[in-house]
């Protein structure tokens, strides 16, 4: 019943977008000033239908439906009802249906709510658009197909992977999702804008809320998705250059650089050129981080498939759209020559753009010369911290410097600044105060220190500056203060951090330079879909004589059969003690891994500031 259901509303929604594709490339023809009601009333269904197939198989996870096949693959009878729900997009099929479920949102919304009065950009944008949610509509009945039945019924599922069975990691593809897919309309507006020869200010205006909305959601799904692998792991850190973790960071990168062109662009100063391009290289980007998710190259906690069909439909479409992209640039670009003065806002602008760009291709080499080299040579290599840490930790001065300096220049101006000021004293006097306690020697991460103090000195100054003026720019203050104290929190993060990996026995102590860890006692529980052992560790710092009780978990899984090993965190604002163990086998040793990082927290509210800043950028934004 479900099954035939899903099926049906599938199809109903590829229907409609095909008759939108129909009617909008028909209508582009008319000269008029007027969208047909057709064409609303279509992508109503469209909504419609596109929405209920994901209800379908919302409803199928939840009843615990066997019959199709996607349920009995990754759910279970009894399984936690909120893990029933995250089950549905958390396998290849499901997520795949709520991609074609957020195309399908951007395109009506686009639709509904853009107020630019250009008939030939709107059409061509919905073309575009409904284009992308065809061809993947006939992808996943073809290939992917969530709604897929199975005889005889079974009684009981296979479970979904107990790593994915988490709250954290629950929300972070949906809200990756959002930030990956939303990206697709200003793509599509990009090629419409090319074509329909809109004014470069209106087409600015257009997507700038798209921009902001999808930036957002994937910086706050990157932020869900790190906290989730810092304590459900068990390595005990915020990033790790996973491959996976990059193909998030990716379409990051591209989309921060268009936040910013944006803001050159809707004041009439040029790089439209450059705004498209990042428009398309941004859901791009997007497409590259799915294909390398769901093409089973990549070797990740994280990956959804290993189907070379699947992936290799993706990179055809990845390299159709690319293809297909250029072609309509090089046809329909128009010649700009704009010089912008060194010393302008502009400038500075066009530089934070190029070290995004910069960024990007460090990252994307890093993902993808391991899988390149072991598809010529057979040769496995994995890129790590090492290298991104090496490359990209230089190029961090000039950025945070740019970000320091260049707000606080002219729009189409020449007048130099003195850098020399107060809060350069200030900062240099906080810079030496922070350098007598920590006493860092490593000259790169002190130069990265300073500047980071100077933004965020500059960034408090500007509001200041901007609240006595009564004209402040708070969604840039925030934001940029999001970002220096991130950078300055990740580096003192990094220096004061202590990690010691020892093994233990019940009843025995390990004693560290500044720690006591007891293994007091251990406890086997049963909850309803694992059986847990939960370690009891006393932990006393040496030097304030403080104690402390962390309790790590190893869980067993039986459906599927799985052990995962849950990390035991006491937090506070200033320092996380952290503590994982694993069985040796065989044995009553245990393997302990213990670790104190610092301003753990802080970094999670830094990049939420970061977020925050977004935020209110979209409320104070033109309308559209």
């Amino acid at each position: 019943m479900l099954s035939n259901l899903g099926i049906l509303f599938t199809i109903g929604t590829l229907f409609t977008s095909l008759f939108i594709i129909f009617f909008t490339f028909k209508e582009f023809k008319v000269v008029n000033n007027l969208i047909p009601s057709k064409i609303y009333k279509f992508t109503l269904f469209q909504l419609f239908f596109s929405i209920s197939s994901f209800f379908v198989l919302l409803l199928a996870y939840i009843l615990s439906d066997f019959s199709l096949v996607n349920v009995y693959e990754n759910s279970h009878s009894n399984k936690p009802l909120f893990y029933k729900i995250s089950g549905t997009w958390g396998n290849h099929e499901g997520s795949l249906l709520l991609w074609i479920n957020i195309l399908v949102l951007f395109s009506s919304l686009f639709l509904f709510l853009t107020k630019n009065n250009d008939k030939s950009f709107k059409i061509l944008t919905l073309l575009f658009q409904n284009l992308l949610i065809a061809t993947f509509l006939i992808f996943l009945l073809t290939n992917s197909n969530p709604f897929s039945g199975l005889f005889p019924v079974p009684l009981e599922g296979l479970g979904l992977n107990p790593i994915l069975q988490d709250p954290a990691l629950a929300i972070h593809p949906p809200l990756l999702y959002v930030g990956f897919v939303g990206s697709s309309i200003y793509f599509s507006a990009a090629l419409a804008a090319l074509i329909s020869k809109i004014d470069s200010q209106s087409f600015a205006v257009s997507i700038k809320s798209w921009v902001l909305v999808s930036w957002f959601f994937q910086t706050v799904g990157i932020l869900v998705g790190s906290i989730w692998a810092y304590y459900e792991l068990g390595w005990g850190g915020y990033w790790f250059w996973d491959p996976v973790e990059n193909s998030s960071l990716m379409p990051w990168f591209v989309m921060t650089a268009l936040l910013h062109s944006i803001l050159v662009l809707e004041r009439r100063i040029g790089l439209f050129s450059w705004v498209i391009v990042l428009s398309i290289l941004t859901f791009t980007m997007s497409v590259t981080g799915t294909f390398l998710v769901r093409s089973g190259i990549l070797n990740s906690v994280h990956t959804f498939a290993s189907d070379p069909s699947r992936g290799l439909f993706i990179l055809s479409f990845l390299v159709l759209m690319v293809f297909s992209s250029i072609f309509i640039f090089f046809k329909f670009s128009p010649k700009e020559d704009k010089k912008y003065s060194i010393f302008s806002k502009e400038a500075f602008i066009i530089a934070n753009n190029w070290f995004m760009i910069f960024f990007l291709g460090v990252v994307l080499i890093g993902t993808l010369y391991p899988v390149l080299l072991d598809t010529i040579t057979g040769s496995k290599i994995s890129v790590g911290p090492p290298y991104y840490n090496l490359i990209l930790a230089p190029f961090l001065i000039p950025l945070l410097f740019l970000m320091t300096s260049g707000p606080n220049y002219k729009w189409i101006s020449n007048e130099i600044r003195s850098l020399f000021n107060l809060v350069l004293v200030l900062s240099v006097t906080l810079f030496l105060i922070t350098f007598f306690f920590i006493k860092e020697k490593n000259f790169l991460i002190n130069l990265i220190l300073f500047f980071s103090i100077y933004l965020i000195t500059q960034t408090l100054f500007d509001f200041y500056e901007s609240f006595k003026k009564k004209n402040i720019n708070i969604s840039r203050i925030i934001s940029h203060l999001g970002f220096g104290l991130l950078i300055f929190f990740i580096y003192i993060n990094h220096i004061f951090s202590v990690e010691n990996n020892f093994n233990l026995k019940l009843g025995e102590t390990k004693k560290t330079e500044y720690y006591s860890i007891k293994f007091v006692n251990l406890e086997e529980q049963s909850i309803k879909n694992y059986k847990s052992i939960i370690g009891y560790f006393n932990v006393t710092n040496k030097k304030n004589f403080t104690s402390k009780e962390l309790k790590p978990e190893i869980r067993v899984y039986d459906k599927p059969f799985t052990i995962t090993y849950e990390a035991s965190i006491n937090s506070n604002l200033f320092s996380d003690t952290y503590l994982t163990m694993s069985n040796i086998s065989d044995t009553d040793v245990f393997n302990i891994k213990f670790q104190v990082k610092p301003f753990m927290n802080l970094i999670w509210l830094s990049v939420l500031l970061l977020s925050l800043g977004g935020v209110l950028n979209f409320f104070k934004r033109k309308k559209i």
